[in-house]
């Protein structure tokens, strides 16, 4: 096993950036400790709560988006498998389902390994690739829930492209 206990001193904290960019972007935001953020970003189709955690014991930004939607037990199997479908498209972060709440919320994490300070690109990709990511397959997601269905219908509806103007 790799012994990896280094002890790093850093100029600022790394959610500094994230708070930087909630006002320059005239986000709201709540610092809700010195290792938590949560920043209000509006997307087309829903306003999203972006929550960014400072993991300092593995020196990375976790960023984790919830939909604003409870899952009903009887849509709860075909959420899960819309949730797979859609992980394996994904590049970048993941969906899960937090059964606790019911909802479903989309993670991702940038390392910062050695003291690395993040700069204000790669914290503002971080939260622009969670919410654009959040945007592209809320669709699929509501089409689960409210128009019941199937995982595969719903996500070939939410991807179609349209093409030219009607």
């Amino acid at each position: 096993m790799l012994d990896l206990e280094i002890d790093v001193d850093r100029s600022s904290h790394p959610l500094d950036v994230v708070e930087r960019l909630a006002t320059l972007n005239d986000w709201s935001f709540d610092r809700d400790g010195e290792d938590e953020i949560s920043v209000g970003v509006s997307g087309a189709w829903s306003d999203y709560q972006v929550a960014v955690t400072w993991l300092d014991q593995m020196e990375a930004m976790h960023v984790a988006s919830a939909f604003d939607l409870k899952v009903p037990e009887r849509r709860k199997a075909e959420v899960l498998s819309l949730i797979s479908m859609i992980n394996e498209q994904l590049w970048l972060g993941h969906f899960d389902f937090w059964s606790s709440e019911n909802v479903v919320m989309f993670r991702h994490s940038l390392l910062l390994s050695g003291g690395v300070e993040p700069t204000d690109e790669q914290a503002g990709m971080l939260i622009k690739s969670a919410v654009e990511t959040c945007e592209r397959y809320y669709q699929a997601f509501q089409f689960v829930l409210w128009a019941g269905r199937s995982a595969r219908e719903a996500l070939d509806c939410a991807m179609m492209e349209t093409v030219g103007e009607a």
